[in-house]
């Protein structure tokens, strides 16, 4: 991987990141309507005096670019402000409730992404046969079910089936072992199965795509078996697409993730932004979004340099 290479990706996710910090702070402060008002909620008198104390502690009495300035510097050293309804730093808030959301996108992550590769590669070497046209039709179908739908049907099914189940709720993982993977289960198949499905298709194509080219007929005439052509040939040179769309779907898990916590109802950044949204928590959404779309960008930067990693072309 080449210095310049690495400069420019910095460069590109230093940008994209800042671009991401103005939205989120402009985001907020366009919604319509009185925002302070808003905050100060219908049960209580709405007196200037209120709005005005309310303002100044906010900062949203100072000149809109003084207003960011502070934020993205307070940001930039782990200060989001403090929560208006619980009075904690909006940091320990989202410290809270950050663990059940990472372990429930990583579990997603291995699962969709690790039997992507096995399925995609089995779909490959099985094309037209029976059984892989059964699972290229569950593909198509783990695309098109909605993952709050599945957890919602998963739930009913299994309290039905095994009525001593533990599917709801979230303990940690140093505390109790089973009973954390317990249950994770459900809201794991729920949120990894679109990503398992889109993953396995993608790389079904690439490696129908890499059997076809002049390398393969060159190993296969020096009579190389058909294993050693699926899963070392062509398996290698279909892993480079596969990386960059397993960055991309790791992204969109962390949206998901929002619904799927609901469903299940695990503590995490889902429930907390939408309990945020739900209050007119402005510094609380504020902070949660752009924690959110931060780890999206990043994760998509490490993929960037993973990529060249694998294929050094990408990086000169």
């Amino acid at each position: 991987m080449s210095q310049r290479f690495l400069l420019g990706r910095l460069l590109d996710l230093a940008v994209v990141l800042f671009g991401i910090s103005v939205v989120v702070f402009l985001m907020i402060r366009l919604i319509p309507g009185d925002a302070v008002a808003i905050m100060l909620g219908a049960n209580t008198d709405i007196t200037p005096e209120r709005v005005a104390a309310l303002e100044s502690r906010l900062g949203l009495d100072q000149p809109i670019l003084i207003q960011y300035g502070n934020w993205i510097w307070g940001a930039l050293r782990g200060d989001f402000g403090t929560s208006v309804w619980t009075g904690r730093p909006v940091a320990q808030e989202i410290a809270a409730n950050i663990w059940p959301t990472l372990e429930l996108t990583l579990l997603s992550i291995l699962v969709g992404a690790g039997l992507s590769i096995p399925l995609g590669a089995f779909m490959a070497s099985a094309r037209g046969k029976g059984a892989e046209v059964a699972v290229r039709i569950g593909a198509i179908a783990g695309l098109t079910i909605p993952s709050f739908w599945l957890g919602i049907v998963s739930i009913f099914v299994l309290s039905k089936l095994f009525p001593g189940f533990q599917a709801l709720g979230y303990v940690p993982f140093t505390e109790d072992p089973l009973g954390n993977l317990q249950r994770m289960i459900l809201p794991v198949i729920a949120l990894s199965l679109p990503m398992l499905a889109n993953l396995s298709r993608l790389v079904r194509s690439a490696m129908l795509d890499a059997l076809g080219q002049d390398y393969i007929r060159t190993a296969k005439a020096k009579g190389a078996s058909k294993r050693r052509l699926i899963y070392k040939h062509a398996l290698r040179n279909a892993l480079i697409p596969y990386i960059t769309s397993v960055g991309v779907a790791a992204g969109y898990l962390l949206g998901g993730a929002i619904v799927v916590e609901q469903v299940f109802a695990i503590p995490g950044l889902g429930r907390l932004v939408l309990g945020a949204i739900s209050e007119r928590n402005y510094p609380l959404v504020q902070a949660t979004i752009l924690v959110m779309t931060a780890a999206f960008v990043i994760v998509n930067f490490l993929v960037d340099l993973l990529y060249a990693v694998i294929d050094p072309r990408v990086s000169k």
